[in-house]
Protein backbone atom coordinates (compact mmCIF):
# COMPACT_ATOMS: atom_id res chain seq x y z
CA UNK A 1 0.00 0.00 0.00
CA UNK A 2 1.74 3.13 -1.15
CA UNK A 3 -0.75 5.77 -0.57
CA UNK A 4 -3.40 6.55 2.09
CA UNK A 5 -6.47 5.60 -0.13
CA UNK A 6 -9.27 6.73 2.83
CA UNK A 7 -7.96 8.98 4.81
CA UNK A 8 -10.52 10.45 7.45
CA UNK A 9 -10.78 13.13 9.89
CA UNK A 10 -10.45 11.85 13.28
CA UNK A 11 -14.51 12.35 13.93
CA UNK A 12 -15.56 10.53 10.96
CA UNK A 13 -12.70 7.49 11.68
CA UNK A 14 -14.07 6.96 15.33
CA UNK A 15 -17.66 6.96 14.25
CA UNK A 16 -16.11 3.99 11.86
CA UNK A 17 -14.49 2.25 14.07
CA UNK A 18 -17.48 2.43 17.08
CA UNK A 19 -20.58 1.48 13.96
CA UNK A 20 -18.55 -1.54 13.47
CA UNK A 21 -17.99 -2.96 17.22
CA UNK A 22 -20.20 -5.55 18.67
CA UNK A 23 -18.24 -8.07 20.40
CA UNK A 24 -20.34 -7.87 23.88
CA UNK A 25 -18.87 -8.90 27.07
CA UNK A 26 -19.69 -10.81 30.45
CA UNK A 27 -20.58 -9.28 33.55
CA UNK A 28 -19.98 -10.02 37.26
CA UNK A 29 -20.77 -9.55 40.59
CA UNK A 30 -18.19 -7.20 42.24
CA UNK A 31 -17.98 -5.77 46.05
CA UNK A 32 -19.24 -2.42 46.06
CA UNK A 33 -16.22 -1.03 48.60
CA UNK A 34 -14.08 -2.75 45.36
CA UNK A 35 -15.94 -1.15 42.56
CA UNK A 36 -14.20 2.31 41.78
CA UNK A 37 -13.48 2.56 38.13
CA UNK A 38 -15.88 -0.65 37.46
CA UNK A 39 -18.70 -0.06 34.91
CA UNK A 40 -22.67 -0.69 35.75
CA UNK A 41 -23.63 -4.05 34.38
CA UNK A 42 -27.62 -3.22 34.50
CA UNK A 43 -29.15 -0.45 36.22
CA UNK A 44 -29.11 0.00 40.03
CA UNK A 45 -32.61 0.31 41.24
CA UNK A 46 -32.96 1.87 45.02
CA UNK A 47 -34.49 -1.12 47.55
CA UNK A 48 -35.84 1.48 49.65
CA UNK A 49 -35.93 5.19 50.45
CA UNK A 50 -32.90 7.78 51.74
CA UNK A 51 -33.65 8.64 54.36
CA UNK A 52 -35.12 5.94 55.82
CA UNK A 53 -36.65 8.72 58.83
CA UNK A 54 -37.09 12.27 59.10
CA UNK A 55 -33.25 13.24 60.22
CA UNK A 56 -32.79 16.69 61.36
CA UNK A 57 -29.85 18.76 59.63
CA UNK A 58 -29.20 21.12 62.01
CA UNK A 59 -28.23 21.02 66.39
CA UNK A 60 -31.21 22.32 67.53
CA UNK A 61 -35.00 21.75 68.30
CA UNK A 62 -37.36 20.31 66.97
CA UNK A 63 -40.74 22.32 67.34
CA UNK A 64 -44.15 22.48 65.96
CA UNK A 65 -43.57 25.29 63.29
CA UNK A 66 -47.01 26.74 64.14
CA UNK A 67 -45.86 27.58 68.05
CA UNK A 68 -42.87 29.96 66.66
CA UNK A 69 -44.62 32.01 63.59
CA UNK A 70 -44.20 35.86 64.58
CA UNK A 71 -41.17 35.07 66.93
CA UNK A 72 -38.50 37.64 66.32
CA UNK A 73 -35.13 38.74 68.58
CA UNK A 74 -37.52 41.45 69.98
CA UNK A 75 -40.55 39.16 70.98
CA UNK A 76 -39.01 35.81 70.92
CA UNK A 77 -41.54 32.65 71.51
CA UNK A 78 -41.23 30.89 74.44
CA UNK A 79 -41.37 27.14 74.18
CA UNK A 80 -40.89 24.38 76.75
CA UNK A 81 -38.13 21.99 76.34
CA UNK A 82 -39.74 18.25 77.22
CA UNK A 83 -36.82 16.05 76.03
CA UNK A 84 -33.95 14.91 74.12
CA UNK A 85 -33.97 12.74 70.84
CA UNK A 86 -30.53 10.96 71.79
CA UNK A 87 -28.54 10.00 68.11
CA UNK A 88 -29.20 6.82 66.94
CA UNK A 89 -32.05 5.98 68.68
CA UNK A 90 -36.06 6.25 67.70
CA UNK A 91 -37.62 9.80 68.47
CA UNK A 92 -40.18 8.86 71.46
CA UNK A 93 -40.72 12.13 72.67
CA UNK A 94 -44.38 13.54 72.04
CA UNK A 95 -44.59 17.12 71.89
CA UNK A 96 -47.99 19.38 72.61
CA UNK A 97 -48.45 22.57 72.00
CA UNK A 98 -45.66 25.04 73.03
CA UNK A 99 -43.67 22.61 73.47
CA UNK A 100 -39.98 21.73 71.61
CA UNK A 101 -37.29 18.65 72.04
CA UNK A 102 -33.55 19.00 71.75
CA UNK A 103 -32.02 17.07 68.29
CA UNK A 104 -29.04 16.95 67.13
CA UNK A 105 -27.84 17.20 63.21
CA UNK A 106 -28.30 13.71 61.90
CA UNK A 107 -31.05 12.64 64.74
CA UNK A 108 -34.73 11.82 64.61
CA UNK A 109 -37.26 13.86 64.38
CA UNK A 110 -40.30 13.13 66.41
CA UNK A 111 -43.50 12.76 64.52
CA UNK A 112 -45.23 15.34 66.41
CA UNK A 113 -42.45 18.24 65.16
CA UNK A 114 -42.38 19.40 61.59
CA UNK A 115 -39.75 21.81 61.73
CA UNK A 116 -35.92 22.21 63.78
CA UNK A 117 -34.99 25.72 65.16
CA UNK A 118 -31.49 25.76 65.18
CA UNK A 119 -29.73 26.43 68.73
CA UNK A 120 -28.08 29.49 67.39
CA UNK A 121 -31.34 31.09 66.88
CA UNK A 122 -32.57 30.26 70.61
CA UNK A 123 -31.92 31.61 73.69
CA UNK A 124 -32.00 29.77 77.45
CA UNK A 125 -33.81 30.79 80.10
CA UNK A 126 -33.26 29.61 83.32
CA UNK A 127 -32.00 25.90 83.98
CA UNK A 128 -30.72 23.97 81.06
CA UNK A 129 -29.64 20.68 82.66
CA UNK A 130 -32.83 19.57 83.45
CA UNK A 131 -36.35 18.91 81.67
CA UNK A 132 -38.60 20.83 81.57
CA UNK A 133 -36.96 23.84 80.94
CA UNK A 134 -37.47 27.00 78.86
CA UNK A 135 -36.28 29.01 75.48
CA UNK A 136 -36.93 31.90 73.92
CA UNK A 137 -37.07 31.55 69.49
CA UNK A 138 -35.64 34.43 68.62
CA UNK A 139 -36.83 33.40 64.44
CA UNK A 140 -39.78 32.15 63.48
CA UNK A 141 -39.11 28.48 61.71
CA UNK A 142 -41.51 27.31 58.49
CA UNK A 143 -42.64 23.83 58.27
CA UNK A 144 -40.08 21.53 57.12
CA UNK A 145 -37.16 23.65 58.06
CA UNK A 146 -34.10 22.01 58.41
CA UNK A 147 -35.52 18.73 58.09
CA UNK A 148 -34.72 15.85 55.75
CA UNK A 149 -37.82 14.32 55.17
CA UNK A 150 -38.13 10.55 53.86
CA UNK A 151 -37.04 9.55 50.86
CA UNK A 152 -35.80 13.33 50.25
CA UNK A 153 -32.67 12.13 48.54
CA UNK A 154 -34.06 8.70 47.11
CA UNK A 155 -37.54 6.74 47.08
CA UNK A 156 -37.82 3.61 46.71
CA UNK A 157 -37.58 1.74 43.08
CA UNK A 158 -35.67 4.64 41.95
CA UNK A 159 -33.02 4.38 39.34
CA UNK A 160 -30.18 5.42 41.34
CA UNK A 161 -27.25 4.78 38.65
CA UNK A 162 -27.97 3.38 34.74
CA UNK A 163 -26.39 0.74 33.27
CA UNK A 164 -22.60 2.02 31.75
CA UNK A 165 -22.20 4.26 34.39
CA UNK A 166 -18.38 4.61 35.35
CA UNK A 167 -18.42 4.41 39.31
CA UNK A 168 -16.79 7.03 41.42
CA UNK A 169 -16.34 7.97 45.06
CA UNK A 170 -19.51 9.23 45.86
CA UNK A 171 -21.57 6.47 43.80
CA UNK A 172 -19.93 3.82 45.99
CA UNK A 173 -21.10 5.87 48.85
CA UNK A 174 -24.40 6.18 47.89
CA UNK A 175 -24.52 2.35 47.08
CA UNK A 176 -23.22 1.54 50.51
CA UNK A 177 -25.82 4.36 52.00
CA UNK A 178 -29.05 1.99 50.95
CA UNK A 179 -27.05 -1.22 52.11
CA UNK A 180 -26.70 -2.40 48.39
CA UNK A 181 -23.24 -4.65 48.98
CA UNK A 182 -22.60 -6.28 45.55
CA UNK A 183 -23.32 -4.46 42.04
CA UNK A 184 -23.49 -6.38 38.88
CA UNK A 185 -20.67 -4.75 36.73
CA UNK A 186 -18.70 -5.24 33.12
CA UNK A 187 -15.88 -6.86 32.82
CA UNK A 188 -12.94 -5.53 31.98
CA UNK A 189 -12.37 -5.66 28.33
CA UNK A 190 -9.26 -7.83 27.41
CA UNK A 191 -7.01 -5.59 25.34
CA UNK A 192 -3.98 -8.02 23.57
CA UNK A 193 -0.84 -5.54 23.05
CA UNK A 194 1.46 -6.46 20.44
CA UNK A 195 4.87 -4.86 19.46
CA UNK A 196 6.32 -5.62 16.11
CA UNK A 197 9.37 -4.79 14.82
CA UNK A 198 12.93 -6.39 14.36
CA UNK A 199 14.89 -3.51 15.84
CA UNK A 200 12.34 -3.49 18.88
CA UNK A 201 13.23 -4.99 21.68
CA UNK A 202 12.38 -5.27 25.69
CA UNK A 203 13.15 -2.74 27.62
CA UNK A 204 15.34 -4.32 29.87
CA UNK A 205 17.34 -5.42 27.04
CA UNK A 206 20.49 -2.98 26.68
CA UNK A 207 19.84 -1.67 22.96
CA UNK A 208 23.04 -2.14 20.38
CA UNK A 209 22.93 0.53 17.43
CA UNK A 210 19.54 0.15 15.37
CA UNK A 211 17.28 -0.97 18.41
CA UNK A 212 15.40 0.65 20.06
CA UNK A 213 13.08 -0.29 23.25
CA UNK A 214 9.62 -1.32 23.45
CA UNK A 215 7.50 1.46 25.22
CA UNK A 216 4.26 1.33 23.43
CA UNK A 217 3.24 -2.07 25.11
CA UNK A 218 3.66 -0.10 28.77
CA UNK A 219 2.13 3.08 27.66
CA UNK A 220 -0.75 1.61 25.72
CA UNK A 221 -1.27 -0.74 28.66
CA UNK A 222 -1.58 2.21 31.37
CA UNK A 223 -3.88 3.85 29.20
CA UNK A 224 -6.04 0.57 28.46
CA UNK A 225 -5.99 0.75 32.67
CA UNK A 226 -6.90 4.27 32.94
CA UNK A 227 -10.09 3.60 30.34
CA UNK A 228 -10.85 0.65 32.34
CA UNK A 229 -9.52 -2.21 29.75
CA UNK A 230 -7.34 -5.29 31.03
CA UNK A 231 -4.03 -5.20 29.36
CA UNK A 232 -2.51 -8.11 28.26
CA UNK A 233 1.11 -7.74 26.71
CA UNK A 234 2.16 -10.32 23.87
CA UNK A 235 5.50 -9.51 23.61
CA UNK A 236 7.28 -8.86 20.87
CA UNK A 237 7.19 -9.85 16.94
CA UNK A 238 9.73 -9.21 13.88
CA UNK A 239 9.06 -8.15 10.73
CA UNK A 240 8.11 -11.76 9.28
CA UNK A 241 4.31 -11.89 8.16
CA UNK A 242 3.45 -15.60 8.99
CA UNK A 243 4.66 -15.41 12.53
CA UNK A 244 2.76 -11.61 13.22
CA UNK A 245 -0.13 -13.94 11.82
CA UNK A 246 0.15 -16.44 13.81
CA UNK A 247 0.60 -14.10 16.59
CA UNK A 248 -2.07 -11.77 16.28
CA UNK A 249 -4.85 -14.65 15.77
CA UNK A 250 -3.85 -15.90 19.23
CA UNK A 251 -3.96 -12.99 20.74
CA UNK A 252 -7.29 -11.55 19.41
CA UNK A 253 -9.15 -14.99 19.86
CA UNK A 254 -8.40 -15.03 23.55
CA UNK A 255 -9.38 -11.14 24.04
CA UNK A 256 -11.77 -8.40 23.29
CA UNK A 257 -9.38 -6.31 21.17
CA UNK A 258 -6.18 -5.93 20.14
CA UNK A 259 -3.61 -3.14 19.52
CA UNK A 260 -0.30 -3.49 17.54
CA UNK A 261 2.18 -1.14 17.34
CA UNK A 262 4.82 0.01 14.54
CA UNK A 263 3.21 -1.34 11.99
CA UNK A 264 1.64 1.00 10.38
CA UNK A 265 3.83 3.19 8.28
CA UNK A 266 3.23 2.99 4.74
CA UNK A 267 6.62 1.01 3.33
CA UNK A 268 7.53 -2.34 1.48
CA UNK A 269 7.27 -3.70 4.93
CA UNK A 270 4.16 -3.02 6.43
CA UNK A 271 2.12 -6.02 6.88
CA UNK A 272 -0.42 -4.99 9.49
CA UNK A 273 -2.76 -4.40 6.78
CA UNK A 274 -2.59 -7.91 5.26
CA UNK A 275 -2.54 -9.65 8.92
CA UNK A 276 -5.44 -7.48 9.95
CA UNK A 277 -7.57 -8.33 6.66
CA UNK A 278 -6.36 -12.19 7.40
CA UNK A 279 -7.85 -12.56 10.61
CA UNK A 280 -11.33 -12.04 9.63
CA UNK A 281 -14.36 -9.61 8.27
CA UNK A 282 -14.75 -6.76 7.87
CA UNK A 283 -10.77 -6.36 8.75
CA UNK A 284 -9.32 -2.94 7.84
CA UNK A 285 -11.98 -0.46 7.88
CA UNK A 286 -9.57 2.35 7.03
CA UNK A 287 -5.18 2.96 6.92
CA UNK A 288 -4.98 6.75 7.58
CA UNK A 289 -6.53 9.10 9.72
CA UNK A 290 -6.45 13.59 8.82
CA UNK A 291 -4.27 14.33 11.91
CA UNK A 292 -0.61 15.05 13.18
CA UNK A 293 0.68 13.21 14.96
CA UNK A 294 -0.75 9.86 13.97
CA UNK A 295 -1.64 10.14 10.21
CA UNK A 296 -0.37 6.37 9.07
CA UNK A 297 -3.02 4.72 11.70
CA UNK A 298 -5.16 1.65 11.03
CA UNK A 299 -8.73 1.43 11.96
CA UNK A 300 -10.00 -2.28 11.92
CA UNK A 301 -12.68 -4.56 13.35
CA UNK A 302 -12.72 -8.49 12.92
CA UNK A 303 -15.61 -10.28 14.08
CA UNK A 304 -16.80 -7.25 16.40
CA UNK A 305 -13.75 -6.96 17.89
CA UNK A 306 -11.48 -3.74 17.81
CA UNK A 307 -8.20 -4.02 15.91
CA UNK A 308 -5.82 -1.24 15.92
CA UNK A 309 -2.39 -0.48 14.18
CA UNK A 310 -0.78 2.39 15.99
CA UNK A 311 2.40 4.03 14.42
CA UNK A 312 5.56 3.29 16.45
CA UNK A 313 6.52 6.41 17.41
CA UNK A 314 5.36 6.95 20.76
CA UNK A 315 3.75 10.42 20.88
CA UNK A 316 1.64 9.56 17.63
CA UNK A 317 0.65 5.95 19.82
CA UNK A 318 -0.82 7.39 22.78
CA UNK A 319 -2.54 9.98 21.01
CA UNK A 320 -3.86 7.67 18.81
CA UNK A 321 -4.60 5.15 21.01
CA UNK A 322 -6.44 7.75 22.89
CA UNK A 323 -8.66 9.10 19.75
CA UNK A 324 -9.80 5.39 18.77
CA UNK A 325 -8.22 2.64 21.67
CA UNK A 326 -9.94 4.39 25.03
CA UNK A 327 -13.08 5.08 22.64
CA UNK A 328 -13.31 1.10 21.59
CA UNK A 329 -12.81 0.23 25.37
CA UNK A 330 -15.92 2.74 26.37
CA UNK A 331 -17.80 1.30 23.91
CA UNK A 332 -16.98 -2.61 24.88
CA UNK A 333 -18.07 -1.53 27.87
CA UNK A 334 -21.70 -0.23 27.14
CA UNK A 335 -20.67 3.55 28.74
CA UNK A 336 -22.65 5.74 27.73
CA UNK A 337 -20.83 8.88 27.83
CA UNK A 338 -16.82 8.66 27.95
CA UNK A 339 -15.60 9.90 31.21
CA UNK A 340 -15.51 13.39 31.06
CA UNK A 341 -11.79 14.67 30.45
CA UNK A 342 -10.05 17.60 32.47
CA UNK A 343 -10.13 21.07 30.23
CA UNK A 344 -8.57 23.68 30.94
CA UNK A 345 -8.42 27.21 29.00
CA UNK A 346 -4.92 28.56 28.48
CA UNK A 347 -3.89 31.87 26.83
CA UNK A 348 -1.03 30.40 24.19
CA UNK A 349 2.53 31.69 24.37
CA UNK A 350 3.56 31.69 20.86
CA UNK A 351 2.46 30.61 17.48
CA UNK A 352 1.37 27.32 16.15
CA UNK A 353 1.62 26.59 12.60
CA UNK A 354 -0.75 23.99 10.76
CA UNK A 355 -2.41 22.84 7.55
CA UNK A 356 -5.84 23.29 6.93
CA UNK A 357 -7.63 19.85 6.52
CA UNK A 358 -6.00 17.91 9.50
CA UNK A 359 -6.35 18.05 13.30
CA UNK A 360 -3.13 18.75 14.83
CA UNK A 361 -1.82 17.94 18.37
CA UNK A 362 0.77 19.67 20.33
CA UNK A 363 2.00 18.38 23.72
CA UNK A 364 1.89 21.49 26.23
CA UNK A 365 3.01 22.81 29.20
CA UNK A 366 0.86 24.76 31.85
CA UNK A 367 2.28 28.11 33.80
CA UNK A 368 0.66 29.89 36.33
CA UNK A 369 0.63 33.85 35.50
CA UNK A 370 -0.66 37.22 36.82
CA UNK A 371 -3.16 36.89 33.87
CA UNK A 372 -3.67 33.12 34.04
CA UNK A 373 -2.73 30.29 32.78
CA UNK A 374 -0.65 30.06 29.94
CA UNK A 375 0.17 26.82 27.59
CA UNK A 376 3.42 26.52 26.27
CA UNK A 377 3.85 24.55 23.17
CA UNK A 378 6.28 21.48 23.64
CA UNK A 379 7.62 20.98 20.22
CA UNK A 380 9.16 17.54 19.02
CA UNK A 381 8.89 14.92 16.95
CA UNK A 382 6.64 11.95 17.42
CA UNK A 383 9.28 9.81 18.50
CA UNK A 384 10.52 11.91 21.51
CA UNK A 385 8.34 10.04 24.61
CA UNK A 386 10.01 13.10 26.41
CA UNK A 387 7.52 15.66 24.62
CA UNK A 388 4.72 14.38 26.38
CA UNK A 389 6.63 13.65 30.00
CA UNK A 390 7.57 17.43 29.51
CA UNK A 391 3.64 18.21 28.71
CA UNK A 392 0.63 18.57 30.87
CA UNK A 393 -2.08 17.96 28.09
CA UNK A 394 -2.87 18.47 24.24
CA UNK A 395 -3.62 21.62 22.25
CA UNK A 396 -5.95 20.54 19.84
CA UNK A 397 -5.86 22.47 16.71
CA UNK A 398 -9.13 22.38 14.60
CA UNK A 399 -9.09 20.63 11.36
CA UNK A 400 -9.82 23.58 9.41
CA UNK A 401 -8.20 26.24 10.99
CA UNK A 402 -4.19 26.98 9.34
CA UNK A 403 -2.62 27.38 13.55
CA UNK A 404 -2.99 29.37 16.18
CA UNK A 405 -1.81 32.93 17.23
CA UNK A 406 -0.31 33.62 20.01
CA UNK A 407 -2.43 35.26 22.80
CA UNK A 408 -5.45 32.99 21.81
CA UNK A 409 -7.04 31.57 24.72
CA UNK A 410 -6.69 27.59 23.68
CA UNK A 411 -8.13 24.42 25.07
CA UNK A 412 -5.77 22.33 26.27
CA UNK A 413 -7.09 18.72 27.14
CA UNK A 414 -5.57 17.34 30.39
CA UNK A 415 -3.23 13.70 30.70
Amino acid sequence: MSEFFNVLPPDEARALLLRHISHRLARETCATSEALGWVTGSAVMSPQALPAFRRSTMDGYAVRAQDTFGASANLPAFLTVVGEVAMGRPATVTLRTGEAAIVHTGGMIPDSADAVVPVEQTQAVGEMDVFPHEIEVLKAAAVGEHVLQVGEDVYPGAEILPAGHTLRPQDLGGLLALGIMEVQVMSRPRVALLATGDEVIHPAQSPTPGQIRDINSYTTAGQTRQAGGEPVLCGIVGDDYEALRIAAAAALATNDMLVMSAGSSVSVRDMTVQVINSLGQPGVLLHGVATRPGKPTIVGVVEGKPVLGLPGNPVSAMIQFDMFGVPAIEQLLGVKQGVRRGRVLAQLSQNIASESGREDYIPARLQETTRGLQAIPVFGKSNLIYTLVNADGLIKVPLNKAGLEAGEWVEVRLF
